[in-house]
């Protein structure tokens, strides 16, 4: 006998709330202490984290594709430009982007027990209400990319609650991009929304996201004209998802 919809979705809700925070106490002091710990000991943390995400997808079933890691060189830092649509997105982004980075996370997200923990050791935090904390960790990214370290920047902001495939880009990784000569990587989550809605905990399923690179774009091509470069990314980004989707 076939389960109702509703029923199903609460029980596997269940069983990707056990697994994601299961593994993730279980995998805690070798993701927290490393990075603690510093440079010399960070990429075990990464690496970690790297294990956390293939369980993740292989326990719950959500498959996610990556397509485009060709475009992109191994020791070498870039700015990850990434649209955002749903907590299913963090599994994916660590599996797609090689070695070690640095992820721009708000400062809500330090709240969620355990999850937290990791977040504060692994991200650098900004509070998005506080002009002074934005200047900051925006200052502490520009020094990472100077040490060959890739930073990760949603660059809507925010998850996408709308009804539009993408919403405006912020200043932020475009105004880093030209300050360290550092490329951005057009990157996109496609699925992740349609399997667990962004702002909410319900999971409605078993599915597949795909994560996709495009070409670097080099901020040297754009004249120092920072909104041909956001229009440029925007409009590369909003390519991949309709050709994807």
């Amino acid at each position: 006998m076939r389960l109702p919809q509703n029923i199903f979705s609460s029980i596997f809700t269940l069983w990707v709330m056990i697994v994601f925070i299961g593994f993730m106490l279980l995998f805690l002091p070798l993701i927290i202490i490393p990075l603690l710990a510093g440079r010399k000991f960070s990429f075990i943390g990464y690496g970690t984290l790297y294990v956390w995400a293939w369980i993740f997808s292989f326990f719950t079933r959500i498959r996610y594709e990556l397509i485009g890691r060709d475009k992109i060189k191994r020791n070498y830092s870039y700015i990850f430009a990434c649209n955002h649509t749903s907590f299913l997105d963090a599994p994916g982004v660590r599996l797609m982007i090689p070695g070690e980075f640095r992820p721009m996370a708000k400062k809500e997200l330090t709240r969620i027990p355990i999850f937290g923990w990791i977040v504060s050791s692994a991200c650098i935090i900004v509070d998005r209400a506080n002009a002074e904390s934005r200047k900051r960790s925006l200052q502490q990214i520009i020094q990472i990319l100077k040490q060959k370290i890739s930073a990760l920047i949603f660059v809507e902001g925010t998850q996408n609650r709308t009804n539009e495939l993408l919403q405006p880009f912020k200043d932020g990784a475009f105004r880093m991009s030209f300050e360290t000569n550092t490329p951005i990587v057009p990157m996109v989550i496609i699925g992740a929304a349609d399997l667990m809605k962004p702002g909410e905990i319900k999971v409605k399923g078993p599915g597949k996201i795909k994560v996709i690179f495009g070409e670097p774009l080099y901020p040297n091509n754009f004249n120092e004209s920072m909104a041909a470069f956001k229009e440029k990314t925007f409009q590369v980004m909003l390519n991949l998802i309709q050709k994807h989707k």
